[in-house]
């Protein structure tokens, strides 16, 4: 047991601020003579270790007068052996929480354990081990007290012997779990099952399946053309099978269920290649699964092939023909950005400019551009790839997204060393794109310098080519919103139809999805209002008043062009989202 002084740790006194050295105490309280200590000092200084602990391994000072002297040095209290936890759940239970293994505590030959209100109560052989000391604070000092004890050996030993029996248990029966799951996931039923769900996911267009469980069944959902529809329901009891199964395939530990997992699963699925990326969440009723379905084999990115009406891609194309500058591409998740960066890209590639992107994950390989995947688990990060691609001498940087100032920062400074940048950004609209660059810290001076342009969109969906209805023209605020942006020949020749639902689209009365747009350039007057600090509302007027059409105006000339139908306009835009 240590007999140094444990500075900063609670339960310590003034008597651990004295000068007399443990030795000097054992021999002035006759524990033990002038010529035991000499000896003890003579094979410490051969064989190391405390002094305390040489003494009584010599045979010259027993173990409790040595912790009754060490508890009056440090100011600890000794701890008896009926005072440890008996359950050795309780000491595993604050040693994860720690942030290090286990194991690691046991090599330390160190324990720690939670009692009443919230103590953290700590013991080990050597209590001055400054790995312990930090292990401790960085776990629980700022948010429990701590109290650190002395301990004799035996009882010492007895708990440690008591937590790795419990460890090795538990590892026993988590290896006894893992090849039962696996053994459930290789059955023929469970195989067959989640290879039909790839298939059917995949035949219907989905772009994703959801495996959700609940209290007595789990539920298959796949996501079609953005709207979610249910597939399956089984039993519960099927459910952990399943899960093995996909988590198997996606090289995920079938065994973890407490924390988050990515995955990823390469495929071929009814003749076609598909990467498909798998997310498993820990809920309070079993894990939520998520797998993204990513085919290789594509159609040829193309900003015609897009929708973006005629005004929508001259500006643009223009935009990302700067020479410098940076280009944004606004939406939630699932609003089709990337296609339209990964466009962008298609529609400049000449073989005379260096291109590199920085993505996560990267979802399309293009031939002639250099992607580049982050690891934000090792600290790979958007800004830390963007510093090192910027050596690569670049001419265009795609960044999957701006997520934080650094990365911001970054991606100005590019744009204005002669970098073409295209990013993403989550707002709601493209006015929205210059407020939130500031809010994030850049100056608007040089948001102003930098931003070219910003395009905003969302995803509606295709009405069914085969079971399409005329519909009524829209009335009231609709009808006067499409009249204020509408070219001339499209009012008088507007065709407006409605969803009806038959066997080609699944009865939902839409098939495929088509983006709608705003564009907003970088002009002199929206110049100086992000100079001043202006709000939303105010940057949104000035671009109206330059022409600028909203998502939902351009999702109205695309309703009234046959496209998509009013409702789904609405369903997407809402009701609101024009001012």
């Amino acid at each position: 047991m240590s007999e140094d002084a444990v500075k900063g740790r609670p339960g310590q006194s003034e008597a651990s601020q004295a000068p007399l050295p443990l030795g000097g105490m054992l021999v002035a309280r006759g524990l033990i003579s002038e010529g035991d200590l000499e000896r003890g000092l003579a094979f410490q200084a051969r064989f190391g270790g405390r002094l305390g602990g040489v003494l009584v391994r010599i045979g010259a000072l027993s173990e409790s007068n040595l912790l009754s002297v060490l508890s009056e040095k440090l100011g600890l209290p000794v701890l008896g052996a009926n005072d440890l936890p008996s359950d050795p759940a309780e000491f595993l239970t604050a040693l994860r929480r720690s942030g290090c293994p286990p194991e690691w505590w046991l090599d330390q030959e160190a324990l720690v354990w939670e009692g009443a209100e919230g103590v953290i109560h700590c013991i080990a052989r050597d209590p001055l081990n400054p790995s312990l000391d930090e292990a401790v604070a960085r776990a629980f000092a700022a948010e429990h007290p701590v109290q650190w004890w002395l301990i004799a050996n035996q009882f010492l030993d007895r708990a440690l012997d008591l937590v790795e029996r419990a460890l090795s248990q538990e590892q026993h029966d988590v290896l006894d779990e893992v090849l039962n799951l696996r053994e459930l996931a290789e059955e023929a039923p469970v195989v067959e099952l989640v290879s039909n769900t790839l298939s059917q996911a995949l035949g219907e267009r989905a772009s994703d399946i959801h495996i959700e469980p609940e209290e007595r069944h789990f539920s298959i959902r796949y996501r079609i053309d953005g709207v979610l529809h249910n597939r399956l329901t089984l039993a519960r009891d099927r459910f952990d099978a399943v899960a093995s199964r996909v988590k198997l395939l996606s090289g995920m530990d079938i065994a973890e269920r407490r924390l988050p997992q990515d995955g990823r699963i390469g495929q071929r699925i009814n003749g076609q290649e598909v990467d498909i990326r798998v997310s498993a969440l820990p809920g309070s009723r079993g894990e939520s699964l998520v797998l993204r379905l990513l085919p290789k084999e594509r159609e040829h990115f193309s900003l015609k092939n897009l929708g973006m009406e005629a005004d929508h891609h001259a500006a643009f194309s223009a935009t990302i023909r700067e020479p410098n500058g940076i280009v944004l591409v606004t939406g939630p998740t699932g609003s089709g950005k990337s296609t339209t960066l990964y466009a962008a890209l298609e529609a400049i590639i000449d073989g005379t400019k260096k291109i590199i992107t920085v993505e996560d994950p990267v979802e399309y390989d293009i031939h002639g551009v250099t992607q580049v995947q982050v690891h934000p688990e090792i600290d790979y990060t958007f800004a830390r790839a963007l510093r090192s691609l910027l050596r690569q001498d670049p001419d265009i940087v795609m960044i999957g997204e701006i997520r934080d100032l650094e990365t911001a920062q970054i991606a100005i400074q590019a744009s204005m060393t002669g970098h073409l940048v295209f990013s993403t950004l989550h707002t709601n609209d493209a006015t929205s794109a210059f407020t939130r660059l500031v809010d994030m810290g850049l100056e608007p001076f040089l948001v102003t310098s930098g931003l070219r342009g910003v395009l905003a969109q969302r995803l509606v969906r295709r009405l069914c080519p085969r079971c399409s209805a005329p519909a009524a023209a829209p009335e009231g605020e609709i009808a006067e919103e499409f009249a204020s942006c509408a070219p001339p020949r499209l009012r008088e020749t507007a065709r407006w139809l409605r969803a009806t639902g038959c066997d080609a689209c699944l009865g939902t009365g839409y098939k495929g999805r088509l983006a709608i747009y705003e564009v907003v350039e970088m002009i002199a007057p929206l110049r100086q209002a992000v100079l001043q600090r202006q709000p939303d509302h105010a940057l949104a007027q000035i671009a109206r008043a330059s022409g600028f059409r909203s998502l939902r105006q351009d999702g109205l000339i695309k309703a009234a062009s046959a496209i998509t139908s009013v409702d789904e306009v609405v369903r997407v835009t809402g009701l609101g989202a024009a001012d």
